[in-house]
C-alpha cells in the first residue's frame, strides 16, 4: 500500500471510492475487462496462487443520484475457501487500485475476498474528485458493498449484507471511516494516516478554537490541490483538472486569501469522519504516523475517542512513518490490519491484534546490519493525549519577537517529505540537530524547564498557557525542543502547533496544545518551548509586526507509564536509515544558521586553505560496535579522493560525521580550518549526496532543486542553477514529476542538487549507481573538471576501476580504521590494478598496514 522512504506523498493522501445510500434503484452495473476479465496471480516460493478479475463497475451518485460513474476495480478471490469475508482496499491520492495490489494478494491468501478500486477522478475511473463527499465517494463505496453482496465468493451476514471490512491510507482511510458512519454493514475498519476533520487539518488551531480561526497550511494544501489540477483530458481548458469545480473554486479562494471562509469550512467538514464518528459501531484499528505534519496524531485521537464512546472496540497505533516520510513499517502495519480483520471478520480467537494502544520506538543498532531496530511499546487501553500529566515550571520572562515583512525569511519546522528526519534523533546519539528545523533570529521566544533529574518519556500532547500581546489577530507556531547538558538543542519532533490569538491588542491568554508525540528526554536534559512568528509551511501576515509573548503557566507533560516494550522485536520491524532523509538533511544543514546560544566555532588559521583535515575520528554505537576507529587523513585543494573499503568499513558513518549529522565520540574534523559541528556555518561550503537520492516525488526535478535551495535560505543568485541543470542533463524531463524518473535520472538529479552553489568541498556516496556506461564516463569527466577548478571532491564507491580512472588520491578503510592512504598511483604500484591492490590491503589485519592518523597527501 505504501511505497516507503519519503514516500509517494500524493498517494499517501489515500484515495477511496464513493457511495452513500444502499443500492440505488438501478443498482451497480458490471463490465468485465480484458479477455474474460480474469487474470491469474502466480505466487513465488510455492505460495498459493491468487486469482483476480478486473472489472468496470458502474454506479450512480450525486445529490440526486443522477450522475453515472464507472469505477475501475480488481476483485481478488479468496484462496483455499469458497466464501470468505470481504475487504475493500482504498488507495492513495494520485495513484490507483494497482497501488494496493500486494496487500490485496496477501489478504486473499489469508482467505479474504478483496476488492480494490480506483476512486472517482483517479486512475481509469471516471468522474471528478469530490473530497470523499457523502454525496459522491461515500455513495460509490456503498454500491461497491452492494456489488460484493452478490458475489458467490463473499460470506454474507444476511441478504444484501456481506461480511466486510475496509482499510486504506489517508484519503482511503477517510473513506473507510466515512462509509462505516453511513453504512452499518461495514463490520470492521482499519484506517491509516488519515484525518478526523479535514477543515482542522488544513486550518489547524492549537488553541482549540477551531478551523474558523485556524492558520492556513498552505504548503500541504498546495501540494494536494495542485496534484489534481492540470490533469485530465481538458487540462488546458480547465485549470481544475479532475477536481469538481466547486472544490477547485473553494481552494483557489482560500489560497488567495490565506484564510478560511464559512463555505470552505462547511465543505471540508462534510468530507470529515468527525461528522459521523459518533455513530460508527464497527471495530476500529486506527493507525497514525509519528512523522506526519499533514494529519498529526491528534486526528487519530479524536476519531478513537469518538468511536470508543459508541462502545465499539478500538485499537490505536502510532508508528514511525507518516506523510512526511519515516519508516513505513509495512510488514508491521499489514500484520496488524490482518490480525484485526482475523479477530473481527473471521472470529479468530488466535488473532494477534487486540484493543489497546501501541507505540513504535527506535531501539538500538543491529550490529550485523548497522540498522535501527524498531520496538513496540503496548498497553491494554488507549489513554488519550493527556494521561498522567506533570507540570514543569518554565524559565524565561516576557519576550519580544518580530514578524518580518512579507513573512520571509520563514522559520522551518516541517516540510512535506522531511518529517522522516524526526525519527533520526534518537539513534545512537545521531541526532541531526543542526539546522533543521530553523528558527530565524528575532522571530522566536524560548522558555526552558530545569534540567531533568530522571528520564522523562513524553507520550501525548504537552500544553502551556501563553499570554500574547500584539495588534489584532496574532498567528504563532509553538514547538518543543530537547536541550542537552552542553546546550545543544534538537527538535523533539519536527512538528509545529499553529495557533491564532484573536484580538491580542490588550494581551490575550490562550492554552496551547503542542504537537502530540512519543519522545524520551534523558536525565540532565531540558525541555524547551519555542514560539515563532513564521513557519514555511503556513500562511503568515505579510505586514511586519512586533509581538510580546510570555508563558503564564508551566509546561504540562503527559506520560503513559503503563506502556511496556516487547522484549524481542520481530525482524520485520528493522529498517535502514532512509537515504532520502539523509540527502535532504545534508541540504538543510548547509544553511549555516543556528538557533542561537551555540558556542563560537573553533578556527585554526593554519588550515584555512585546507578543504578537509580529519584527526583521531572515533565513533562507537550504543551496542559497543566500533564503527570508526582513530581515523585521520587530509585532503588538499584540487584532489579527487576516493574513500574505499568493504561493507561495514565505516565509510558512511565517517561521511555522516563529516556532514555534522552525527557526533563523533572522539577526534575532530576541520573544513577550511573550522571545526565541524551540527549547523556549523562552514558546512555551507560543503555539498553532499549520501545514501541515495531523496526527492518529493510529486514535484518536478526543477521544482525539487528550487525547493531544496530555498530551504537553505541562501540567495537564489548563489545557486548556480543553470550549471547544476547542465550537470543533470535531463532535458525536458526536468519538468516532469520525479516519480516518473528512472534510477539513473534520480541519481543525476541528486548529484546536481549536491553541486548547487558550487561548493568548495563535494562529498558523493556511490555517485554512479544507476548510471549507464556513457553516463558514468560523463560523471567522471564532471568530477575531474570540478576539481581542476580548485575545488575538492570526495567519492565513496565500490567501482574500483572507476575510482582508479577518476581519483587522484585514495583512503582505504577496513574495520573502521585507515589501512592505506596516498596518491592512487602509489597505492596501485607498478603493473597492478587498483582492485588487486585493494584486495591485498584489506586482507592485511587493520593496524598493520597503516596507523590511523596518517595523511592522504
Amino acid at each position: 500500500m505504501r511505497l516507503g522512504g519519503a514516500g509517494r506523498l500524493r498517494e499517501r493522501w489515500g484515495r477511496a471510492g464513493r457511495g452513500a445510500r444502499a443500492a440505488t434503484a438501478a443498482g451497480a452495473a458490471v463490465v468485465l475487462a480484458g479477455a474474460g476479465g480474469a487474470a491469474w496471480g502466480l505466487a513465488a516460493g510455492g505460495e498459493p496462487a491468487v486469482r483476480s478479475q478486473d472489472q468496470r463497475v458502474q454506479v450512480l451518485d450525486g445529490p440526486k443520484d443522477d450522475q453515472r460513474v464507472t469505477l475501475d476495480t480488481t476483485f481478488y478471490k479468496p484462496v483455499g475457501r469458497e466464501r470468505g469475508p470481504a475487504v475493500l482496499l482504498g488507495h492513495g491520492f494520485g495513484g490507483s487500485k494497482d497501488d494496493v495490489r500486494a496487500e490485496a494478494r496477501e489478504l486473499a491468501r489469508e482467505g479474504y475476498a478483496v476488492l480494490a478500486w480506483s476512486a472517482r477522478g483517479f486512475g481509469k475511473s471516471t468522474g471528478e474528485i469530490a473530497l470523499n463527499s457523502p454525496d459522491y465517494e461515500v455513495k460509490d463505496v456503498r454500491q461497491l458493498i452492494d456489488w460484493l453482496a452478490k458475489r458467490p465468493e463473499v460470506r454474507l451476514d444476511g441478504p444484501g449484507d456481506p461480511r466486510v471490512g475496509m482499510a486504506g491510507e489517508s484519503y482511503g482511510g477517510a473513506i473507510a471511516l466515512l462509509t462505516a458512519g453511513y453504512d452499518e454493514r461495514v463490520d470492521a475498519i482499519a484506517p491509516q494516516i488519515t484525518w478526523n476533520d479535514l477543515a482542522d487539518a488544513l486550518f489547524p488551531n492549537a488553541t482549540g478554537q477551531g478551523a474558523d480561526a485556524g492558520v492556513f497550511k498552505k504548503l500541504w494544501a498546495g501540494i494536494f490541490f495542485s496534484s489534481g489540477m492540470g490533469e485530465g483530458p481538458d487540462a488546458r481548458k480547465n485549470p481544475c483538472g479532475r477536481f469538481m469545480p466547486e472544490v477547485c473554486d473553494m481552494y483557489q479562494k482560500v489560497a488567495e486569501t490565506g484564510a478560511p471562509d464559512e463555505k470552505a469550512v462547511e465543505m471540508l467538514r462534510r468530507s470529515s469522519p468527525a461528522t459521523v464518528a459518533g455513530r460508527i459501531k464497527a471495530p476500529s484499528l486506527i493507525v497514525q504516523g509519528q512523522a506526519d505534519s499533514l494529519f498529526p496524531l491528534d486526528h487519530a485521537d479524536a476519531s478513537a475517542r469518538a468511536i470508543a464512546r459508541n462502545g465499539a472496540p478500538v485499537s490505536v497505533v502510532w508508528f514511525q512513518g507518516g506523510h512526511d516520510g519515516g519508516d513505513p513499517e509495512t510488514g508491521r502495519v499489514r500484520g496488524l490490519v490482518r490480525g484485526w480483520f482475523d479477530r473481527h471478520l473471521q472470529g479468530s480467537a488466535d488473532a494477534t491484534t487486540a484493543d489497546g494502544f501501541t507505540v513504535t520506538r527506535a531501539g538500538g543498532i543491529d550490529s550485523s546490519t548497522q540498522s535501527v531496530v524498531i520496538e513496540a511499546a503496548e498497553t491494554r487501553t488507549y489513554p488519550g493525549l493527556n494521561a498522567d500529566p506533570r507540570t514543569m515550571p518554565l524559565r524565561g520572562g516576557e519576550q519580544t519577537i518580530h514578524n518580518p515583512a512579507g513573512g520571509t525569511p520563514a522559520s522551518i519546522s516541517a516540510l512535506p517529505g522531511l518529517g522522516a528526519l524526526g525519527s533520526l534523533g534518537d539513534l545512537g546519539g545521531a541526532g541531526l540537530g543542526g539546522q533543521f528545523p530553523v528558527d530565524m533570529p528575532g522571530q522566536a521566544a524560548t522558555f526552558d524547564t530545569a534540567a531533568l533529574s530522571d528520564p522523562l518519556q513524553l507520550t501525548g500532547a504537552a500544553s502551556v498557557r501563553l499570554k500574547v500581546t500584539g495588534a489584532g489577530d496574532v498567528p504563532l507556531f509553538a514547538k518543543l525542543y530537547d536541550v542537552a547538558p552542553g546546550g545543544e538543542a534538537s527538535p523533539a519532533r519536527r512538528l509545529a502547533a499553529p495557533l491564532r490569538v484573536e484580538k491580542a491588542d490588550g494581551g490575550g491568554e490562550v492554552t496551547v496544545a503542542l504537537p502530540a508525540m512519543d519522545y524520551r528526554f534523558d536525565r540532565g536534559h531540558k525541555l524547551r518551548l519555542v514560539v515563532s512568528t513564521t513557519d514555511m509551511g503556513f500562511a503568515t501576515p505579510a505586514k511586519p509586526a512586533t509581538y510580546r509573548v510570555a508563558a503564564v503557566s508551566g509546561l504540562t507533560v503527559p506520560t503513559v507509564p503503563s506502556l511496556r516494550t516487547a522484549p524481542t522485536p520481530l525482524p520485520a520491524w528493522v529498517w535502514i536509515l532512509p537515504g532520502a532523509a539523509l540527502a535532504v538533511a545534508a541540504g538543510i544543514l548547509v544553511t549555516g544558521r543556528g538557533r542561537g546560544g551555540r558556542a563560537e566555532e573553533e578556527f585554526d588559521p593554519e588550515l584555512a586553505e585546507v578543504p578537509l583535515k580529519i584527526t583521531g575520528l572515533t565513533k562507537a554505537y550504543r551496542n559497543g560496535h566500533l564503527a570508526v576507529d582513530d581515523l585521520g587523513f587530509t585532503v588538499e585543494k584540487g584532489q579527487v579522493l576516493g574513500l574505499l573499503g568493504p561493507n561495514g568499513a565505516g565509510k558512511t558513518t565517517s561521511l555522516r560525521m563529516l556532514m555534522g549529522l552525527i557526533h563523533p565520540d572522539a577526534g575532530e574534523m576541520r573544513i577550511f580550518g573550522h571545526r565541524v559541528t551540527p549547523g556549523a556555518a562552514v558546512l555551507s561550503r560543503l555539498g553532499s549526496f549520501v545514501e541515495g537520492p531523496g526527492f518529493l516525488p510529486h514535484l518536478s526535478g526543477r521544482d525539487n532543486l528550487d525547493l531544496y535551495w530555498r530551504a537553505t535560505g541562501r540567495p537564489r543568485s548563489d545557486a548556480h542553477l543553470e550549471e547544476a541543470l547542465e550537470i543533470a542533463d535531463l532535458g525536458s524531463a526536468l519538468d516532469r514529476a520525479v516519480r516518473t524518473y528512472s534510477q539513473g535520472m534520480r541519481q543525476r538529479l541528486a548529484i546536481a542538487q549536491a553541486m548547487l552553489g558550487l561548493p568548495d568541498l563535494l562529498v558523493l556516496d556511490e555517485p554512479t549507481n544507476g548510471l549507464d556506461p556513457p553516463q558514468i564516463r560523463e560523471m567522471r569527466d564532471v568530477l575531474i573538471r570540478y576539481a581542476r577548478e580548485g575545488r575538492t571532491v570526495i567519492v565513496s564507491s565500490h567501482l574500483l576501476s572507476e575510482v582508479e580512472m577518476t581519483c587522484t588520491h585514495a583512503v582505504v578503510m577496513s574495520r573502521g580504521r585507515r589501512v592505506a592512504a596516498g596518491p592512487v598511483s602509489e597505492i596501485v604500484g607498478s603493473g597492478r590494478r587498483l582492485e588487486d591492490a585493494f584486495l591485498e590491503i584489506i586482507a592485511t589485519p587493520a593496524g598493520d598496514a597503516a596507523s590511523g592518523n596518517g595523511e592522504a597527501t
